[in-house]
């Protein structure tokens, strides 16, 4: 079964940190770019941040440039999203997704989604 998995989310207070993570199983990362995108109540899913399947090219959304950072470790199939300076708009669920081809801003052009993982950032 073909599936990506999102862990590392929680309940954190403004200004505090937290590190998603984006594990793949039933096939390997290493051919594919991966997105991470979220979707708080009452708004669409947007996306946070992409990177390309060596690594070598990222992007992020204005929103979170300069305190959010991607990362993959293709040895572990595993992508990750530090996430630093956080603030109460950052709360939503929080989705990886797998593109075959390059980052993408088209959530139709990912192949597979994670579940979600809720991140909440309140005092």
């Amino acid at each position: 079964q073909l599936q990506l998995v999102e862990s590392g989310g929680g309940l954190v207070q403004p200004g505090g940190s937290l590190r998603l993570s984006c594990a793949a199983s039933g096939f390997t990362l290493d051919y594919y770019a991966i997105g991470w995108f979220r979707q708080a109540p009452g708004k669409e899913r947007e996306g946070v941040s992409c990177i390309s399947t060596s690594g070598s090219s990222t992007n992020y959304a204005d929103s979170v440039k300069g305190r959010f950072t991607i990362s993959r470790d293709n040895a572990k199939n595993t992508v990750y999203l530090q996430m630093n300076s956080l603030k109460p708009e950052d709360t939503a669920v929080y989705y990886c997704a797998a593109d075959s081809g390059h980052c993408s801003t088209d959530i139709d052009d990912y192949d597979y989604w994670g579940q979600g993982t809720q991140v909440t950032v309140s005092s």
